[in-house]
């Protein structure tokens, strides 16, 4: 990586993280692209160049996942089926408590999902980074009408049970208390799938 590339991705981040402070402290709707900017010492125009919408600011900590479905599904082994990897993949998440499963209750990830969920600019602009990774994974399984059904269903059901686990996180339970119901959940959903999908 370049130093000018290096740069850029060290202002990237400290925009992001900047905007996400004053978001968690006054609510997004309160705070303005130009306080941002003001915060992050560069123009709105400069701004704008590194995030397109303000809703971005927040939802760029997605990017990075955008094509995990399809990155698990490329780098499986030949043995392994595209739903038992992701199944796999999905499952190992529950056990890492990584946030994207929905079960994590780390104060700044509770403090960033109650954030996100909370404001429904945010919920709507997740459906669009939902919507490229559904892409992604339909790429990855072959892009023909089949697959990319298949891909709308696995990607609808991942979404469904972060969801499920966050909400019994920001209703007190503990992420080790959740775990179990958790992964019951994944399991049944991944074997709802797999009849669905014909792997049985």
């Amino acid at each position: 990586m370049s130093l000018r590339e290096r740069k850029k991705r060290l202002t990237y981040q400290a925009v992001s993280d900047a905007a996400i402070a004053m978001f968690l402290e006054r609510g997004f709707d309160k705070v303005s692209v130009a306080e941002v900017a003001a915060a992050a010492d560069i123009s709105k125009p400069t701004l704008f160049r590194y995030f397109p919408t303000k809703e971005d600011l927040v939802l760029h900590r997605f990017a990075d996942h955008e094509d995990e479905a399809a990155r698990v599904v490329a780098g499986r082994a030949e043995t392994e089926s595209p739903l038992a990897a992701l199944r796999r993949h999905f499952l190992d998440g529950l056990e890492r408590r990584d946030p994207v499963t929905g079960l994590c209750d780390a104060p700044e990830v509770l403090a960033f999902l109650r954030l996100l969920y909370g404001t429904p600019s945010l919920v709507a602009r997740m459906y669009a980074y939902q919507g490229r990774s559904e892409a992604a994974l339909a790429r990855a399984l072959g892009d023909r009408m089949r697959d990319r059904l298949a891909a709308g269903q696995i990607i609808a059901v991942q979404r469904i049970l972060a969801l499920e686990n966050w909400r019994r996180i920001d209703a007190g339970e503990s992420a080790d208390q959740a775990y179990g119901s958790a992964v019951e959940n994944a399991e049944l959903a991944f074997a709802q799938l797999r009849a669905g999908l014909g792997e049985e």
